[in-house]
């Protein structure tokens, strides 16, 4: 071995530093030392009416969950046509699924 490099642990040459320095100029990146920096768009808020759900979409969530335990407890309890039957089950975890998905777009 004829070169100059140090050599690291089991006789691994080291990666030499690059003398390129800084990539982008000071004050010029995405953020500074107090925080991000601000855009210079202006974005107007949401209108208060849009942001609130109306009062029976609450109630519609509620609803959805309710019927799909009750698809369980039903088909536990064979009380359903059919039979114990894994298509009521189904159904069961689709409603609850369902008021998870109302519950997201609740405001």
């Amino acid at each position: 071995m004829a070169s100059t490099a140090k050599q690291g642990p089991g006789k691994a040459q080291k990666k030499a530093r690059s003398s390129g320095g800084r990539v982008t100029a000071p004050g010029k990146g995405g953020s500074t030392a107090s925080g991000p920096v601000q855009s210079t768009r202006y974005t107007p808020p949401i209108d208060r009416r849009e942001k609130v759900s109306p009062r029976w979409f609450g109630f519609l969530i509620v609803a959805m969950f309710a019927l799909g335990v009750l698809i369980v407890i039903l088909d536990y309890a064979d009380l359903l046509p059919g039979g114990v039957n894994n298509a009521w089950l189904i159904a069961a975890i689709g409603a609850i699924f369902v008021g998870l998905l109302l519950a997201t777009r609740y405001h």
